[in-house]
Formats: structure tokens, sequence, C-alpha cells
């Protein structure tokens, strides 16, 4: 029997369980302190045996600092997307299902924000907030959760009329219940795949956030900070963007390619639409 899990599944989930790993074993996998193991003796120092990354402008491990970086990234992404799906999610499952008045305003509200660039609309609230990583997740988890209420709203006028719905109706149950125990949960398989896509793009917005010093402050590693500070060296020190990059790149297209996979999984007509 041929295995449901695509190719992209494997490769998307094995490159962000690297991710994870890193990110959680950090204290034991970095060679040293990101932070306090600064010496200007050995600044700017190309990968070797001792550094394999090299290390950066204050003589810090740029290995470790990538190390530590992954729990900053992956906890933005994590964190900040959770907020959109819950946000998302419930406006777009109540619009759907109750409809009317409250139907046109989540709508409105959810085209003005995707007319908005997210980038934007995130960096006006870190000026508001301040840099540093809790206003990094209410800024992200602010400004993305259109996909999910557009999606789940859809979900819910194709359901709402279902045979199911209609025997709890009978039943005596109410909205809110029907909404969350019998509508819900047969929209999930979307809903995880545009979870996981916006993660990817959850941890593209804190790198350039932090890129722009909007985002996590010196000395705490953060990639995008990494390669904001790496940008005036990148002819004379190529190492101090090229690592910081990889590991967002890596990271993200391991988040593309699982949702990618779980898509197929989830929705297998969508495969046989493609072929």
């Amino acid at each position: 029997m041929r295995s449901k899990w695509g190719a992209s599944t494997w490769v998307g989930g094995s490159l962000v369980a690297i991710a994870i790993g890193v990110a959680v074993f950090a204290p034991w996998i970095a060679l040293t302190d990101p932070v306090m193991d600064a010496n200007l003796m050995d600044a700017e120092l190309p990968p070797s045996w001792e550094h394999p990354f090299g290390t950066d402008a204050q003589g810090r491990d740029i290995f470790s600092r990538i190390c530590y970086g992954a729990r900053i990234s992956l906890t933005v992404g994590v964190f900040s997307q959770l907020c959109n799906s819950l946000i998302g999610v419930t406006l777009g499952l109540t619009a759907g299902f109750w409809g009317g008045w409250w139907d046109d305003v989540v709508s409105g509200l959810t085209n003005l924000m995707l007319a908005i660039p997210s980038l934007v609309f995130a960096l006006a609230i870190m000026a508001i907030l301040g840099p540093g990583l809790v206003s990094l997740v209410i800024a992200l988890g602010l400004t993305s959760w259109s996909y999910s209420c557009r999606i789940a709203r859809a979900q819910v006028l194709s359901l709402k009329s279902q045979g199911y719905v209609q025997a709890a109706r009978i039943l005596g149950y109410g909205d809110l219940r029907i909404m969350f125990t019998q509508v819900l949960p047969n929209i999930l398989g979307p809903l995880i795949v545009i979870a996981t896509l916006g993660m990817g793009g959850a941890i593209l917005s804190e790198a350039a956030l932090s890129f722009l010093g909007l985002g996590i402050r010196p000395p705490f590693p953060s990639w995008g900070s990494m390669l904001s500070e790496a940008r005036d060296q990148i002819r004379a020190a190529p190492w101090l963007s090229v690592f910081p990059g990889l590991a967002i790149f890596f990271t993200v297209l391991g988040l593309n390619l699982l949702g990618d996979g779980l898509r197929d999984l989830l929705d297998p007509q969508s495969t046989t639409r493609r072929t």
C-alpha cells in the first residue's frame, strides 16, 4: 500500500524537526554563551574547527548565536500564528454561521486587512509598542488573521447546511455548541495548513522587523538582528550574514514544504486537481 506521506512532507518535516531540535537543545549544542562569551581578540574570525560558523564583530560564536536564535524565531512563529488562528477562526466561524450584519462587518474588516500589507501594519504596531519579544508576538499576531478568517468562513458556508448540523439543531444544540463541536472539527484540515504556512511567514516578518531594528534588541541573538549587524561587513566577512540567512531559508522552506505536504494529505482532492 502506497504511503500517503509525500516527499515534501518528509523533507519539510525533517527540516522543521531539526530546527525544533536545535532550539530545544541549544544549551547543549551551543559551543559558548551567545551573549556573555565575547572576546574582541577573536573578532570576525572565519569558519574553523573551533568556530564552525566563524565569529562576529564582538568575537561571539555565530553557531551558538544561531542555535539560540532558533528559540526566538520559532517562539515568534508559533505564538504569533496561534494568535492569528484564534482571531481568524473565531471571526470566520461566527461570520459564516450567523451571517447577516455580522458577516458584513467581518467581511469588510477582512478585506481591509488584506488591503494593508501585513508588514506595514506590524511596523506601525511595533513603533507604538517598542522592540521586544512580546511586542513582536502581538504585532505579528494581529496582522495576518485575515487568511484564516476567509478560509474558515468559506468552509462554514459550505458545511452549515449539512445534515449533521441540522440534526444537531433538532437535538437542541445551541449555536456555539454546534459551531465548536460539529463544524469546527470538520474544517481543521485547511486551517492547519494555513497555520503551518503562516508560521513561515511570521519567521520572515520577525527577521525583517529585527533587521530594521524593531525586533529583538541586541545583544540577544535573533537571526534578523544578526543579519542587520552583518550588513556592513558583507564583503569583508560574508559568513556573518550567510549562516543566519541559511538558517532562515531552511526553516521557512521546511515549514512551506510541510504545509504543502499536509495539504495533500488532508485534502487528497487537491492532488487530483493538480494532476
